[in-house]
């Protein structure tokens, strides 16, 4: 591993003689290349150059603590020694995971679809509630939200709501989301004060670039029709919205909250090759059903992820088996403590699967 750490530590530094260079500041194309390779390196460089100074900070304290000292300056040494001897473990535990194999998709942009399952419009409502949670988490990260497409219910809430994240990292924090989230809640409609359980299903997925995912043509079917709103009620006369049909796979993706039939037709496309994308993976990870379990989930749908339990204020996410008293916060964006969980668990399992492998 600390072969594999220093020649980042080498590429890193031929990175910065590089970065300097007028050939390469001259050129557009490799200025970026070069800024976004350096970028990728950083964590790992930062986190050994100081695991280095770490160690020798703790040789160093230990051949003090050979040397004739008196008891107060022992006992100091020894303490240092303790603290060094911690701080140099979390290092090492930290690189190890920088060293795991990086998903390809952990950079993208991501597009999101939120559906009201289990419990017509309270399932809606709650749809509405995950998509305010998503979109406030990704405005906290300096992210940028845009809706593709939405489909709106009598009460506000969404029977379906499609919206794209644009920022980076944001597949990294955001793809264990994917899953049934279940909520348990007195409803607005109950008159009778009883608690319903309700569901609402989320997909993540990694937007595809045109060069991933080339779809021809000939391979598609386009319709137009009239853009409509809550309830079913057409807003306008004029056939905008778009309907994108992929032949040979039968993904469809509709759009219709663009302003013309083209940016319509443009969105769609978007998310229609995301849904290829997803199928393809989805299709290859299916070869290894067999194997073991990771400690986040399968990220099957029909999998219940998460309960939003109202009265007690509570979130438990199952797959790790946390639980936080801090729903409403929860809600309003502050995603970060399960964020991190499911970050940190996915890591363990599969340092785990990784020296078992070995």
């Amino acid at each position: 591993m600390l072969d594999r750490l220093q020649s980042i530590v080498d590429r890193y530094e031929k990175l910065s003689e590089l970065l300097c260079d007028p050939d390469v500041t001259s050129d557009t194309k490799k200025l970026r290349e070069y800024s976004k390779e350096q970028s990728d390196l950083q964590e790992a460089y930062d986190a050994y150059n100081e695991y280095k100074s770490v160690s020798e900070q703790l040789a160093d304290a230990k051949v003090m603590q050979n040397e004739k000292l008196d008891d107060e300056m022992r006992e100091m040494v020894k303490m240092e020694i303790e603290e060094l001897s911690e701080q140099s473990a979390k290092l090492e535990e930290q690189l190890r995971m920088l060293m795991m194999p990086k998903d390809p998709n952990d950079d993208k942009n991501v597009i999101v679809e939120i559906r009201g399952a289990a419990g017509g419009d309270e399932a809606a409502l709650f749809a509405g509630d995950l998509y305010r949670m998503y979109t406030r988490y990704a405005d906290a990260q300096g992210w940028r939200t845009e809706i593709l497409d939405a489909s709106v219910n009598d009460l506000g809430g969404f029977k379906e709501i499609i919206f794209m994240i644009t920022g980076k990292g944001a597949y990294s924090k955001l793809k264990y989301e994917s899953g049934a989230h279940r909520v348990q809640r007195i409803p607005v409609t109950e008159s009778g004060g009883r608690i319903h359980t309700s569901t609402s299903t989320v997909v993540v997925m990694p937007e595809a670039e045109d060069v991933e995912i080339v779809i021809h043509d000939a391979d598609i079917r386009v319709d137009t029709f009239c853009s409509s709103g809550a309830g079913g009620q057409s807003v306008n006369t004029t056939k905008s919205a778009v309907r994108v049909t992929h032949v040979p796979t039968g993904i469809v993706a509709t759009c219709q909250d663009g302003k013309s039939q083209n940016s319509n037709k443009e969105q769609a496309l978007r998310v229609l090759r995301a849904r290829i994308s997803d199928k393809m993976r989805e299709e290859e990870e299916a070869k290894y059903a067999g194997e073991r379990k990771s400690k986040v989930g399968t990220g099957d749908r029909s999998e219940r992820i998460r309960t939003y339990n109202f009265p007690q204020s509570r979130i438990t996410d199952h797959r790790i088996g946390l639980t936080l008293h801090r729903l409403e916060t929860v809600l309003n964006g502050d995603m970060a403590e399960i964020v991190s969980a499911l970050t940190i668990a996915a890591q363990s399992d599969a340092l785990d699967n990784a020296e078992q492998a070995m």
